[in-house]
């Protein structure tokens, strides 16, 4: 039995450095301009939108959670700093004792609407004013099957909003 790791050629080395240093670059594009226009990270813009775009602007924290991919004491904590600013409120789910929704308020979605001008034109910026529209397909196709590849269906999964 070869217990050797497959180590990455010449080429995957390029290719995975390339993409971690765009990911950290990317997200701290992001945050920066949240944080200039809004005064808030990009996962909190990223749960504003969850719930803007469910029905009556309101999920359960748990499908918060997942949706986001964030454990679910980051998720209280990220909804606390929310509910502080008035974006955001809590309320207890009816039929599960332990259960409870985030829920989207007027001053949110007002936020929110402000904001997402400035947020779409930062990654149109960043990302597909740099990219042909086949390039923006293969870039899409290829997250898709990571996220995917990364998510396991079977009971026990390691996943954040399970923890």
């Amino acid at each position: 039995m070869n217990d050797e790791p497959r180590w990455l050629t010449a080429e995957e080395q390029l290719v995975w450095r390339s993409y971690i240093e765009a990911a950290t670059l990317l997200e701290d594009h992001l945050d920066r301009q949240l944080q200039r226009d809004a005064g808030m990270p990009h996962v909190y813009y990223g749960l504003l939108v969850k719930l803007a775009e469910s029905p009556r602007r309101r999920l359960r924290m748990t499908e918060l959670a997942k949706y986001a991919k964030i454990t679910r004491s980051r998720l209280s904590h990220a909804v606390a700093r929310l509910e502080k600013n008035g974006w955001v409120r809590r309320e207890d789910c009816p039929s599960d004792k332990r259960g409870q929704f985030a829920i989207l308020t007027d001053e949110g979605y007002e936020v929110l609407r402000r904001t997402a001008p400035g947020h779409v034109n930062a990654v149109r910026q960043a990302v597909f004013d740099r990219l042909t529209t086949e390039q923006q397909k293969s870039l899409g196709e290829i997250m898709r099957i990571v996220a995917e590849g990364l998510q396991p269906s079977e009971a026990g999964a390691d996943l954040p909003w399970l923890r």
